[in-house]
């Protein structure tokens, strides 16, 4: 275990959470401009932090322990086990790196995107921040769920103000489904609590001591509320149309951040303290995640929305992880967190460009719109590019992280070699969109509206960790491999 006598932790959750209350006398002083680079410094602090804290897991192998824990303090004297309590690991550090990473990139794709509110804005979007740290990094449930239900609030708000024409619609939807998945998700954190012994909700003491008849019935409620979040067939409904309706950057992070919650919670709670329902059941979840995959790819060849096709993309990638992390092999669970790394940044970009695609066009229909690469050929070159990193080619990591829940699958059972067709479906629906947006000749004359420099680079850094980890994915293995293994152990154990 990583210990340092800093809470940097707290920092992580609390430093934005506090931005963006304080952001309102910064706007006062200072502007909108000001309240801009108020958003970004903040970003960018919080993404020094975790590349700290990430270094220092890598650097010292600790992946399989708990690091820069801090608690248990009580914060509910009257009932015993609810308790501050933190701590990261191999499965919550990529994601904290990830949730920084996006939050600078969001940060700066906002600047040309939203025009209205913007101290609302980027309250919320500070506030949101935080609230995902403490996601990642509460080691109570209770804990858990507060942060969980908090980042609700500014979605729905993003959602709901900065939205499209169907946005109050897509709003309410999104909050009941996902609110709703919640409550299941407290009732089994509340069955555990008065079963187990001792009656506590910090995670790490409850390992083990979680009888099977209750593993099971807590493992049906954690799925009813992880696979809410997760956008798994068939409680992905609501996820289209809040793309659809939420502004780009926005849904950066509903793809990016709020729907690796669920594959968090899969792998947090039922792989950690319910092993052997799992393992009994992992059958029930692979079939899921790999009826997810097929239907979210072959559903996305229908579409001519370019949002709402990379909307039903993430519900086929997160297919792969609900499927990986089931199969309780090594190359299966690191695959389904890796996956989780890599879709964040190859979906960020695709919704980041169908936002300027919109903008510079004024339509998302592929079939509308023609001729990027004379009119945008910036736009045009940034959206093949993060087409390939979708599609899992093998110059992006994706392509690695797919490959391993793949392989996982198949060391369980060599049937699930069908699911190497999903990946080949993913070409093709990019293809089509790509031959009809880009390559295509436009039938009226052209008229010059690309990216700007910052729109540019901002754009180029969502590729950059999927090139570095396909050159170096020791980065990122190296920091799952050791808790990934401690999952199989128990997986194993439990069957």
């Amino acid at each position: 275990m990583t210990d340092i006598n800093f809470p940097i932790l707290s920092l992580l959750i609390f430093l934005p959470i506090m931005g963006g209350i304080s952001i309102y006398f910064i706007n006062k002083i200072t502007g909108t401009r000001g309240v801009q680079l108020y958003a970004l410094l903040i970003g960018l602090i919080e993404l020094v932090l975790s590349l700290y804290a990430y270094y220092v897991i890598l650097n010292g192998n600790s992946g399989a322990e708990y690091n820069f824990v801090e608690g248990p303090y009580s914060w509910i004297t009257s009932i015993q086990g609810i308790d501050y309590y933190l701590g990261m690991d191999g499965l919550s550090a990529p994601l904290v790196l990830i949730s920084s990473i996006l939050s600078v990139l969001v940060i700066l794709g906002s600047w040309n995107l939203i025009k209205e509110r913007n101290v609302l804005y980027y309250s919320l979007l500070l506030i949101f921040v935080g609230a995902i740290m403490g996601v990642f990094t509460s080691l109570n449930m209770i804990l858990f769920y507060v942060f969980w239900d908090v980042v609700l609030i500014p979605m729905f708000l993003f959602i709901g103000i900065w939205g499209g024409p169907r946005r109050k619609y897509a709003a309410m939807k999104f909050l009941l489904f996902t609110f709703a998945g919640s409550v299941f998700m407290l009732l089994a954190f509340i069955m555990i609590y008065f079963v187990a012994v001792p009656n506590t909700f910090n995670i790490p003491e409850l390992m083990g001591q979680i009888p099977y008849d209750l593993q099971v019935l807590a493992g049906f409620l954690f799925f009813l509320g992880f696979g809410v979040k997760l956008a798994i067939v068939p409680f992905h409904t609501w996820l289209p149309d809040a793309h659809v309706e939420a502004p780009a950057p926005i849904s950066v992070f509903l793809a990016g951040l709020l729907l690796k919650m669920g594959g968090y919670g899969f792998i947090r709670f039922n792989l950690g303290l319910l092993p052997e329902a799992s393992a009994a059941y992992s059958w029930f979840f692979i079939s899921i995640g790999i009826i997810t995959m097929f239907y979210g790819a072959i559903v996305a060849l229908r579409q001519t929305d370019l949002k709402r096709m990379i909307a039903l993309t993430s519900i086929n990638h997160m297919g792969f992880v609900l499927l990986g992390a089931f199969t309780g092999t090594l190359l299966g669970i690191s695959g389904a967190v890796f996956q989780m790394f890599t879709h964040a940044f190859a979906v960020g970009i695709m919704f980041m460009l169908s936002g300027y695609v919109h903008e510079f066009t004024g339509t998302r229909d592929i079939n509308i719109i023609k001729g990027l690469k004379f009119s945008s050929p910036r736009l045009a070159t940034l959206l093949v590019l993060g087409s390939m990193a979708a599609m899992a080619i093998p110059v992006f990591s994706t392509f690695l992280s797919e490959f391993m829940v793949i392989v996982g699958a198949i060391q369980v059972n060599p049937q699930y070699a069908v699911t190497a067709a999903i990946p080949v479906i993913t070409v093709s629906y990019f293809l089509w969109m790509i031959k009809r947006t880009v390559t295509s000749t436009p039938e009226k004359s052209v008229v010059k509206h690309d990216l700007n420099n910052l729109s540019t680079v901002a754009l180029c850094l969502y590729l950059l960790p999927l090139l570095l980890t396909l050159i170096a994915p020791w980065l990122i293995l190296e920091v799952i491999d050791p808790l990934s293994q401690f999952y199989v152990d128990l997986f194993n154990g439990g069957s």
